[in-house]
């Protein structure tokens, strides 16, 4: 069973079984305040993504590696698209019926998704890193319903929360407290919701976001209006289909913290799938909202490491690198940039 955190609870307890979840699952639940303004961002959200395409695109920075803005159905898991050994080798471990959804039948193997990145990030004055100096942006037609602060809200409650857990973390780990809130002090945080269109991709097994780990450090998101998201936890080799219970946000380990601990903590591999609840969440989306538009929001939150920051080595698998060479690499294998080292 997915812990849930009390991130009001700084007891040592605490603290040792949000690592201990982390570890086991890759994911955790935390307690969150009542008031926290996503429904609105959720509304703001949908009638972003709801866009022509070329609306989209306008917001698209492809020169920045896609690092600000919208990215508009170009992302691949790169278990699929370029067959990761170690991706491989996960999913080849698993029992047939716990295996991932292939996502050939996607077309080109891109996610049936787009993504929009707002930075919430304190510019880091020693980055030899040009996407840590990104500007946001502000869609040509939202500019009238308060884009900037609905963003930035909603992006403190997800730092907020994100900052309370890492300080929980490091103390189950046996570190100083604040040993990750400093590390990521210039990091570059995201807040990263991501729309799918329903009424296009809204059929049975349609993978919206394929099998894949975050690059980051962790990644927090509230519940959406539509499920479809699934985790393997590390000691199960199980599918496990995520319901996020009210007053809570669902945490996820990433590529920086599994690098960070040498593999004490692995990324939690996910993926978001239609299935039989969301296709009647659908249809009762219709009937009870029929004016609104049809899009699957993840209210997703990046929180990084400082890119400068080098991360320690664990060889074999793990070699010394700055966190900002680490997500180069990995978005070049998500075929989000060309340069990595």
């Amino acid at each position: 069973m997915i812990p849930i955190i009390d991130l009001h609870n700084k007891s040592q307890e605490e603290s040792i079984k949000a690592a201990d979840g982390l570890s086991t699952y890759g994911v955790l639940f935390v307690r969150v305040p009542k008031s926290d303004n996503l429904e609105t961002f959720t509304d703001m959200m949908e009638d972003y993504f709801d866009q022509p395409i070329d609306k989209l695109k306008a917001d698209e920075r492809p020169e920045h590696s896609y690092q600000v803005g919208c990215t508009v159905g170009i992302e691949k898991a790169k278990c699929f698209s370029t067959h990761d050994a170690y991706c491989v080798s996960v999913i080849n471990s698993l029992e047939e019926s716990e295996r991932p959804t292939p996502v050939e039948a996607n077309g080109d193997g891109s996610d049936l998704k787009c993504r929009f990145f707002h930075r919430m990030s304190t510019p880091d004055p020693n980055t030899q890193y040009a996407t840590d100096m990104l500007q946001n942006i502000t869609p040509a037609d939202f500019k009238g319903r308060n884009w900037e602060g609905v963003m930035n809200d909603t992006g403190k409650v997800f730092l907020n929360a994100i900052e309370h857990l890492s300080i929980l973390l490091a103390q189950g780990l046996g570190l100083p407290p604040d040993t990750f809130v400093d590390s990521a002090k210039y990091g570059n945080h995201l807040l990263a919701p991501t729309g799918s269109d329903l009424s296009k991709y809204g059929y049975l097994n349609s993978v919206l976001a394929g099998f894949h780990t975050d690059l980051n450090f962790l990644t927090i998101h509230g519940k959406s209006r539509f499920s479809g998201l699934s985790i393997w936890a590390r000691n199960t080799g199980k599918k496990i289909p995520v319901s996020i219970p009210d007053g809570c946000y669902l945490v996820q380990a990433g590529k920086q913290l599994e690098h960070y601990t040498g593999g004490k903590i692995l990324a939690g591999f996910h993926e978001v799938v239609v299935n039989d609840k969301t296709i009647s969440q659908i249809e009762n989306h219709m009937q009870q909202h029929p004016a609104r538009p049809l899009i699957r929001v993840s209210s997703t939150f990046f929180y990084h490491l400082s890119s400068s920051l080098p991360l320690p080595e664990h060889l074999p698998k793990y070699p010394a690198m700055n966190v900002g060479d680490l997500v180069m690499n990995e978005l070049k294998s998500i075929g989000l940039s060309e340069d990595a080292k």
